[in-house]
């Protein structure tokens, strides 16, 4: 692969894609997405006209992205600004699209990953991110999975476990990223779990609600980030908390635990605690191990060392921190606030700063630099 020949192809590509009425912003991703395609056939199947064929693949590339994008901006005007309690209305097509997409011909992983990608509206940028994969790689992956399903007829929809795992992921993004979906991701949850007799899937309501409803409180009127121990706690949404808790009780009590039963207990008892020094971190520890259990997720032991240095000392959260591997998103984060708790502020500095440089949006990245600053004036008083 001549990558010197795409470096010099890529201005003038762009170029075309802006000319023909693209935005920038959407030119450069569809032409990222038309250079990851070329590394993978070009070396078997090189063309005879270079620019031609990137051209030709970066304009599909933005008209699917432009017709994803309106789709999900259809969905969004369907909802209110806020999720409503109570009955949902039966099944609409959205949601059948969902378990069109996770087809069984399809792996799990690849089913959300198209479905993110194709219903969502996610871009491969965000749908890369949040399975801690390079973009490139994830783009092979949809490749493949459209690939896949391009010949198969869709009369055996995929399983409930698949657009779970979807709608969570979708539900993150919206809550945390630079795309608002998680209202959407609320509705469909909502008419899910009214239409099937599934824990996990009560499981998954309670956990988006219980968390949706802090949404307010989130960031401050600047749009920096506020920690949830320094939340204005009167401002959550306590109609939103009682449906999830009493969401979340009834599906405990069939017995059949699941990861979003689990995430959703933790995410409860962050809202029974009145204050933040109130809350029950030995319980919460314990919901960790089960959900450890249950996923062997590494997010979830990173999480986990959060909440042992809560429940037991900054020493043993740093000693849990320690069995996770540091390569993980949010590592030296977590490293940074228990390094700080346990009293070594230019270690935690230090790690608020790195951090920072490797934070996935631009509030978490503010966020950070302003710990690491904070941390380092304070260090400065201390010393003088």
């Amino acid at each position: 692969m001549d990558e010197a020949l795409l470096r010099s192809l890529t201005p003038g590509v762009l170029g075309i894609l802006v000319r023909r009425g693209a935005d920038f912003a959407a030119a450069e991703d569809a032409v990222q997405d038309a250079l990851v395609e070329a590394v993978r056939v070009w070396p078997a199947d090189p063309p005879r006209d270079p620019k031609a064929w990137l051209v030709t693949v970066a304009w599909r590339r933005f008209l699917d992205a432009t017709r994803a994008d309106a789709a999900r901006r259809r969905r969004e005007d369907l909802v209110e600004e806020e999720p409503t309690p109570g009955p949902a209305p039966a099944m609409d097509d959205t949601l059948r699209l969902y378990f069109l997409c996770a087809h069984p011909s399809l792996t799990p992983s690849s089913a959300v990953a198209l479905t993110l990608r194709a219903v969502g509206g996610l871009t491969t940028r965000q749908i890369a991110r949040a399975y801690l994969v390079p973009e490139a790689t994830m783009a092979q992956r949809i490749s493949r999975a459209k690939r896949t399903v391009s010949g198969v007829r869709f009369d055996q929809p995929g399983d409930v476990a698949t657009v779970l795992r979807v709608l969570y992921l979708v539900f993150n993004e919206g809550y945390s990223g630079d795309v608002d979906l998680a209202t959407e991701a609320i509705r469909l949850t909502r008419q899910l779990a009214a239409a099937i007799d599934h824990p996990e899937a009560a499981g998954l309501l309670a956990l988006m609600l219980l968390h949706h409803a802090r949404r307010g409180a989130r960031t401050a009127p600047d749009g920096s980030l506020v920690p949830l121990a320094e939340q204005d706690r009167g401002r959550w949404d306590t109609g939103a908390i009682a449906e999830g808790v009493g969401i979340l009780q009834a599906a405990l009590a069939r017995d059949r635990l699941g990861e979003f039963q689990a995430q959703a207990a933790i995410a409860a008892l962050h809202a029974d605690a009145p204050a933040a020094e109130e809350t029950d971190w030995v319980q919460i520890v314990e919901w960790y191990d089960e959900l450890t259990r249950l996923t062997d997720s590494p997010v979830v032991r990173l999480n986990r060392a959060v909440a042992v240095g809560e429940a037991d000392g900054a020493r043993a959260g740093l000693a849990a921190l320690a069995e996770v591997d540091d390569s993980l998103p949010r590592h030296a984060a977590v490293a940074a606030y228990l390094h700080e708790r346990d009293g070594d502020l230019a270690t935690a500095a230090r790690l608020y700063a790195e951090a920072a440089r490797k934070a996935s949006n631009l509030a978490e990245r503010d966020h950070l630099t302003r710990q690491a600053a904070r941390l380092n004036a304070r260090r400065l008083r201390r010393d003088r």
